[in-house]
């Protein structure tokens, strides 16, 4: 956490999360930025800085059903604008109250600079485990680079352990294409990172299709890059016991022929080749070669 206050947060996470978890307490402060006000629907808005890109629709309608019958348990905390609010945390809560129809929202109101405005909102999102596994990794990324925090750090504030962030970053590395199939639920994160670890970016692409078209399961995709993997080991062997054969048949020509030969293999057909440096030598190699036919 002290980490986190010398890059610059001002307030560090204790002050930033104080009031995200709404407890009874909560409603008795006096404060400006501990109560809870009643603001107008439209006079909030998103923030930009918003990590959560996919908000699932039917998710959402569920969250509407239960504000309609319930209201919103916890407040949304928001940043005051000249023109209004800017959305903190509870973007999602927000967009169900919409569609829920109320016109009004709990709000806690905070006051909070920009880079702590993006950081709580990273933060908030990632713990509620409702973001996709891009929008994660992507999360993830945006601690690390645009506030310097250590994967450590990241990982006690979103409360995953550092393989997970670790596993999640790689996600990143999977081609556009890849990435969309996660992000739309056609491949589990389960499957993504298992595909990351494969190295070329044509063999990942095509890895994630038949995936997807054959309907693997994580144990399947994971059994067949195993798989795989073997097969180019024991390609690479054969070719090493090959490799061996021919040097050893090399240096049996070389004593014969009394110069460098050079075996060069192909699918089908190859050569063999005699190395000379002089007219004199060419002339006793040809001499050589045809008393063979003798």
């Amino acid at each position: 956490m002290s980490a986190i206050k010398n890059r610059g947060l001002g307030k560090g996470l204790e002050a930033l999360f104080s009031d995200v978890e709404i407890s009874v307490d909560d409603l008795n402060e006096s404060s400006e930025q501990g109560r809870i006000h009643q603001i107008d629907i439209h006079k909030i808005k998103p923030s930009k800085s918003q990590p959560r890109t996919y908000f699932n629709e039917d998710r959402l309608q569920e969250l509407a059903s239960s504000i309609e019958e319930h209201g919103i348990l916890q407040p949304i905390i928001v940043q005051s604008l000249d023109n209004g609010y800017v959305i903190v945390a509870g973007e999602r809560r927000w967009r169900a109250a919409i569609k829920a129809g109320l016109k009004e929202v709990p709000c806690i109101i905070k006051d909070l600079t920009e880079e702590e405005i993006m950081l709580l909102a990273l933060i908030e999102n990632m713990q509620r485990e409702d973001l996709n596994p891009i929008e994660e990794a992507k999360g993830i990324s945006t601690m690390l680079t645009n506030f310097g925090l250590t994967q450590e750090e990241v990982s006690k504030s979103v409360g995953k352990s550092r393989p997970y962030i670790t596993n999640s970053l790689r996600l990143l590395r999977l081609p556009d294409s890849v990435q969309e199939m996660v992000i739309d639920g056609r491949l589990t994160s389960g499957h993504a990172r298992a595909i990351a670890g494969v190295s070329d970016s044509d063999k990942q692409t095509e890895l994630a299709k038949k995936c997807v078209d054959s309907g693997w399961s994580v144990r399947e995709i994971e059994k067949h890059i195993k798989d795989a993997k073997n097969k180019v080991s024991r390609k690479k062997t054969r070719s090493r016991k090959i490799d061996r054969n021919i040097s050893i048949i090399e240096d049996e020509l070389k004593d014969i022929f009394g110069t460098k030969v050079n075996i060069v293999l192909g699918a089908k057909k190859g050569k063999i080749e005699i190395e000379y440096y002089s007219k004199e030598e060419l002339d006793r190699l040809i001499d050589l070669l045809l008393n063979l036919k003798k």
